[in-house]
């Protein structure tokens, strides 16, 4: 009787580990799905308080550390630039990001994660808008790949590390095959730069049309092989 009670015991405890797994791959998801609305109307604000204290984003090569890096990145330069510091969405403006394709693992003690997503954007302006951001075009789409660690902060999830890839950019009227990336990668870090990053990233990630693998925070899920190594039967160059 005892062995078979310690058997349901275990067995219940497998199935409640189970649940709330399930649970914070959920939170997980709600979390970064919040944080493309609030970037497409331009919530800034909100946006750095999904973010841990000592969060991190990777963006165009370099690192923004802590709220007073993020802040930099979303407030100083991103709300400037797009909105004037007008918080909130602005008539004219369009920068809707799609976000899709999660894919969530959280850790075995539920005190991390990671995730990798993609985002599609479509941005640009309206022609009636008085104010047009210098360099942005009228009407572009983006591509990316974010590969995130999150992490348990008094029992709330939040971002530890947003690491945002930019794939290619478009300009509507000429597609990809005609555009270079208007985004290039960090050249230098604050405060010589007063809006750039707080560390560049060793290797410089290529701006499209230059592609680079990026890496795998999960195994194949078929054969467990380790999705960033060469596969043995891929053909050099």
């Amino acid at each position: 009787m005892s062995d078979n009670l310690d058997a349901i015991n275990a067995r219940l405890d497998a199935l409640q580990h189970q649940v709330n797994t399930l649970e914070d791959v959920n939170a997980i998801r709600k979390l970064h799905f919040s944080y493309g609305y609030l970037i497409d109307y331009c919530r800034y604000d909100d946006v750095v308080e999904l973010f841990a204290e000592d969060g991190e984003v990777l963006f165009l090569s370099g690192i923004y550390k802590g709220h007073e890096g993020i802040r930099r990145l979303y407030k100083t330069w991103f709300q400037e630039f797009f909105t004037k510091s007008v918080d909130g969405p602005m008539d004219g403006f369009l920068l809707d990001h799609f976000q899709m394709q999660d894919i969530v693992d959280v850790a075995p003690d539920r005190k991390t994660a990671k995730g990798r997503f993609r985002a599609m954007l479509a941005g640009g302006n309206h022609h009636s808008r008085e104010y047009c951001p210098e360099g942005l075009p009228e009407q572009f789409y983006e591509a990316g790949i974010y590969e995130n660690s999150y992490v348990r902060e008094n029992g709330v999830w939040k971002i530890q590390r947003l690491d945002y890839i930019v794939e290619w950019q478009a300009e509507y009227e000429k597609g990809w095959s005609n555009t270079d990336c208007h985004l290039q990668p960090f050249e230098s870090t604050y405060p010589e730069n007063p809006l750039g990053p707080d560390e560049l990233l060793e290797v410089k990630r290529p701006a499209w049309p230059g592609r680079a693998a990026i890496p795998y925070h999960y195994a194949h899920p078929v054969t467990g092989r380790n999705l960033n190594t060469t596969h043995a039967n891929a053909k050099s160059e």
